[in-house]
């Protein structure tokens, strides 16, 4: 009998038949038709500028030149689109994981890999360990993805966009596969991967947006990043560089700053419980009838 699986994996793990499934894409063909619409769109945004200016300077002139140009750009941005689309469908249905299910329930000896038109099955002896990495991007979930380490091959299986499990809690799927593992004595571990390339100036932050996230002035923000060590980078402006050459921008690293209003925010707290400790309260004997 099949015992629905409850709390935060209730739509994540699902019971089969003498075991449990690890479900990563609820729908291949929602999963073929977001491939799809990526592969798409993709070459049509890079190729509509240039396609839109061959337009213009086909119908300005009116040559027969121009307007071949543009039908021959025409062509070639259609054969990119669909050879887009068959990389795109072929890597999918080859390396996309849809489900892995471990049988029997308890101490399970077998693990399945389904993927889009096959599955493939391995004794759990076979499987030496298996992480769940999270990456973080100023402290924003980005992805999460589970990696199965065998004595053969490493089979990575992320979940879809749309999947109950890109949004499950990391601590409660690394616990429930501990569970499930721990008497095959198979390790499980969690990694958190914290995004720390970030384009510089452009992703990096100004003054005023540091000094609203850290909640100091902006006059403080220098002496701040100086002391918790946070990278700075000072530069002028492409706007500024023609009119007023000596303009310059001070921008800070989003990933440090980002720890750093973390740290702050925890020693408000931090000071603020120790104040309220330390304040005195009224003694018993301090109330006085009014009467």
């Amino acid at each position: 009998m099949k015992s629905q699986r409850s709390g935060p994996l209730a739509k994540v793990v699902l019971p089969v038949t003498d075991g449990w499934r690890l479900l990563f894409v609820p729908s291949r063909v929602r999963q073929l038709a977001f491939g799809f619409g990526a592969s798409t769109v993709v070459p049509a945004v890079v190729a509509a500028p240039l396609l839109l200016g061959v337009l213009l300077g086909a119908v300005i002139s009116g040559s027969s030149v121009a307007w071949g140009i543009l039908w021959v750009f025409l062509a070639l941005t259609v054969v990119a689109m669909i050879l887009l689309i068959v990389a795109t469908v072929c890597v999918t249905v080859s390396t996309t994981v849809r489900w892995v299910e471990f049988r029997p329930r308890g101490t399970p000896a077998q693990v399945v890999i389904a993927r889009f038109l096959r599955s493939s099955t391995m004794a759990t002896a076979d499987l030496q360990r298996v992480v769940v990495i999270e990456r973080l991007s100023l402290g924003q979930r980005k992805s999460i993805k589970v990696v199965l380490h065998t004595r053969g091959e490493t089979v990575e299986c992320e979940p879809a966009a749309f999947a109950p499990l890109a949004r499950v809690d990391a601590q409660a799927l690394t616990s429930w596969l501990t569970e499930q593992l721990g008497r095959a004595q198979v390790a499980v571990e969690r990694r958190t991967e914290v995004k720390r390339d970030f384009v510089r100036p452009d992703e990096w932050w100004t003054p005023s947006h540091t000094a609203e996230l850290w909640r100091v002035p902006v006059s403080e923000v220098d002496g701040i990043a100086a002391r918790r060590r946070v990278e700075s980078y000072g530069y002028t402006p492409r706007a500024a560089a023609m009119y007023s050459p000596g303009t310059s921008v001070t921008v800070y690293d989003p990933g440090r700053a980002y720890e750093v209003a973390e740290e702050l925010r925890a020693e408000r707290a931090a000071r603020q419980a120790a104040d309220s400790s330390a304040a005195p309260r009224p003694a018993e004997g301090d109330a006085t009838d009014s009467r």
